[in-house]
């Protein structure tokens, strides 16, 4: 699992937490109203859970910061991430692009790093700032399908976040092998922690 840094938060942290964007963000105005919902469910979540302060920043942060690169030029991302990241499709090439470049900025958190790298995609090594991330991006409740169960989910999580991500994994595996496409390791070493309960005795241990 990636550890969180025991240093002050990142200035840039600081400033995601109150809503502000990086001015080197590359979002157009959808994305950045998606940003900022995932970020109000994030610091909902983290308050009903009774997180610390900075685990409420960090999460809170973590919604502001996830899709910065989300609209830039996927080749231009390309030439950004490091060399294990070259093969992924263009459209998930943002989160390790982002990363990079927060890195860059003299971000040391690696728990919030990693959320921000693979938030598409999954992660056994997710701290529990990268599984909220995960679960929020796609319960935003401005999305609109499946919207019924995506409340009930929304509303679950705060104390049931392990069954929760269970039930968000399955239906992205499921699309996933309907459309007859290949399923990342990442992912399914996910989906594994998840039904194993690999890390968590409880949900209340996320």
């Amino acid at each position: 699992m990636a550890k969180s840094s025991k240093s002050p938060p990142h200035p840039i942290v600081k400033l995601a937490a109150q809503g502000r964007f990086p001015d080197w963000t590359v979002a157009k105005g959808s994305r950045l109203k998606h940003m900022a919902r995932v970020a109000k469910l994030l610091r909902s979540w983290a308050r009903k859970r009774g997180e610390s302060g900075k685990e409420i920043q960090r999460w809170t942060a973590a919604g502001y910061l996830h899709d910065t690169f989300r609209d830039a030029d996927p080749e231009e991302l390309r030439e950004m991430v490091d060399p294990p990241f070259h093969e992924l499709p263009g459209k998930v090439l943002h989160g390790p692009a982002t990363a990079r470049r927060l890195r860059e900025e003299g971000m040391r958190d690696e728990g919030l790093l990693h959320a921000i790298t693979f938030h598409t995609l999954g992660s056994p090594d997710f701290e529990p700032v990268g599984m909220a991330l995960y679960a929020a991006d796609f319960l935003d409740p401005g999305r609109d399908f499946m919207n019924a169960w995506r409340k009930d989910l929304r509303a679950r999580f705060p104390t049931e976040p392990r069954e929760v991500l269970k039930g968000i994994l399955k239906a992205r595996l499921i699309h996933r092998l309907g459309e007859m496409r290949p399923l990342r390791q990442e992912t399914m070493d996910f989906w594994n922690r998840m039904t194993k309960g690999e890390g968590w005795a409880s949900d209340s241990e996320l």
